[in-house]
């Protein structure tokens, strides 16, 4: 190859790469702006001369200075590539800039063959993975910036692919122009962000381009809507103002066709009209901001642009829907029924939007109709003084502020009153009989349920257990064939349930006539 031919070379690598426009310019400190690990693979083999070397060291320094470092933000380690790859430190050891710029200044170069094949593997299998101890963390973004002379790669293509295929962001920056097509290959697409050629001498022009296409690889989703309910959300972004300035936030729902005018004026949603969209203003050492007024069931863009002096900072975009609207009552339960009394419950709560609730309630078919006011900011009431057995039907209705009304309808029973038996009575007849007296009970007696079965308490072996149904006109009976200690019981008998009833024992050996006892 003549030297005119590779003088052309170097100048069509120097334009391409290096005659970049519009590049973002990054501020002193990126401020909470990202999230991820960034592993840097740098050539500290002996094809790299000491003055290439400390010149590739400050520009990783200077790349990786703005950065806020932490568990919850950016993580960085080191890997260099000699005959023995070494992981000069991990993703774990420095938390601070100040340690991080102190081990850099450390860095010694390994020299010796350029083995990156063995880098890489170490890089896949103890530094990179998700998960292991001191390897990256998991659901974050991966990225692997690689620094090299470009001299003598090796067979880097298939584990950088493999790299790749797991997650892993692959950028290079080679201060030679060979292999080109090699290197080409291992980077993650687009190439024109992700591949840069540069002289050592001129490495630091390329030093805002780099940064800004690792910051679009980990930058961390700023904008969050959570806590979303019907008529409001909470709004939490990640602060990058430090305190100064403020976020001017707007919110408005998105257009039920879409977003079809990008091109709108300030002031303007696409495709609505400027009234739909509400504007607020947070301080900057504020990170949330509660969104409130918005309609359920409805699509709201919002966006939030930071204010400030002394850097233009990026305006941020999210979109959340509010939830359907369930008015309540949208469920009304009966419990506790007593004869006079039942408890009446609904949801859901919605104290902030209501005006009043009120509770309706009259007996079926045709009974008076009883109102009884409740407390927004209650979800039941017990109604009292009811008769009892009988049908209910409730009703609770809610009216909102909005204007928008509610009600549902459920049906209540009280308890039947089950009077309890007033007196019982035992005489016996001969040997082996029994007469049963007692009083009668209260109005509704559907009958007498009697029992009776030998004396637990006087006999070994369990005895069988009679029984007899007597209608509701019956106040007495006799019983025959009695063992000779006989437990007798009579229990009214109503429609829903049975009264509490009296026992008493007959025993025949005495033959003589037994008061009740209960």
């Amino acid at each position: 190859m003549t030297m005119g031919f590779q003088f052309i070379i170097t100048l069509f690598f120097t334009s391409v790469f290096l005659c970049r426009t519009n590049s973002q310019t990054a501020p002193d400190t990126v401020l909470n702006c990202c999230e991820g690990d960034v592993l840097v693979l740098l050539d500290a083999s002996g094809s790299i001369a000491s003055y290439e070397f400390s010149h590739m060291v400050s520009f990783v320094a200077d790349l990786l200075k703005p950065f806020s470092l932490g568990e919850d933000e950016v993580r960085f380690s080191l890997l260099l590539v000699g005959t023995e790859p070494r992981l000069d430190f991990g993703f774990e050891t420095h938390r601070t800039q100040e340690a991080l710029q102190a081990a850099l200044r450390q860095v010694k170069q390994l020299r010796g063959d350029t083995n990156t094949e063995k880098a890489l593997d170490m890089a896949r299998d103890r530094v990179l993975p998700p998960g292991v101890p001191g390897g990256t963390r998991p659901n974050l973004p991966r990225v692997l910036l690689w620094l090299t002379d470009g001299v003598d790669p090796g067979q880097v293509s298939e584990p950088m692919k493999e790299l790749r295929d797991e997650g892993v962001a692959v950028l290079v920056v080679s201060t030679g122009h060979g292999n080109y097509q090699v290197l080409r290959q291992v980077v993650t697409p687009p190439v024109e962000d992700h591949l840069y050629f540069v002289d050592i001498d001129d490495i630091n022009i390329i030093l805002e381009d780099v940064r800004n296409a690792i910051i679009e690889i980990i930058r961390a989703e700023r904008l969050k809507v959570r806590d979303v309910s019907s008529r409001s959300a909470t709004l939490h972004w990640r602060p990058v103002l430090a305190g100064s300035g403020y976020y001017n936030i707007r919110f408005g729902p998105v257009p039920s066709g879409g977003e079809t005018n990008p091109g709108g004026g300030p002031g303007t949603s696409p495709g609505t009209s400027p009234g739909h969209y509400q504007r607020i203003t947070r301080p900057g050492n504020t990170d949330t901001a509660q969104l409130t007024g918005l309609k359920p069931g409805t699509k709201y863009k919002v966006t939030l642009r930071p204010e400030s002096n002394v850097n233009a900072l990026k305006t941020l975009t999210t979109y959340f829907t509010t939830t359907p609207e369930v008015l309540s009552p949208a469920v009304v339960t009966v419990s506790e029924s007593t004869a006079n009394s039942v408890r009446v419950s609904w949801g859901p709560v919605q104290a902030d939007s209501l005006q009043s609730v009120q509770v309706e309630y009259s007996a079926l078919p045709t009974g008076k109709l009883q109102i009884a006011k409740v407390n927004k900011q209650q979800n039941y009431t017990v109604l009292k003084n009811l008769q009892p057995d009988t049908t209910y039907l409730v009703t609770v209705s809610a009216k909102y502020a909005s204007g928008s009304e509610k009600a549902m309808s459920v049906k209540a029973c009280t308890q039947e009153v089950l009077p309890a038996l007033a007196d019982l009575q035992l005489t016996t007849v001969g040997s082996d009989s029994v007469e049963v007296q007692w009083k009668g009970a209260e109005e509704g007696l559907r009958g007498y349920w009697v029992t009776w079965e030998g004396d637990h308490s006087r006999v070994t072996q369990p005895s069988e257990r009679s029984s007899l149904y007597l209608p509701p006109s019956s106040l007495s009976t006799t019983l025959t064939n009695m063992p000779a200690s006989a437990r007798v019981c009579v229990s009214p008998v109503y429609r829903t349930a049975r009264g509490e009833g009296l026992c008493c024992t007959a025993r025949f050996k005495d033959a003589l006539t037994w008061g009740y006892n209960s």
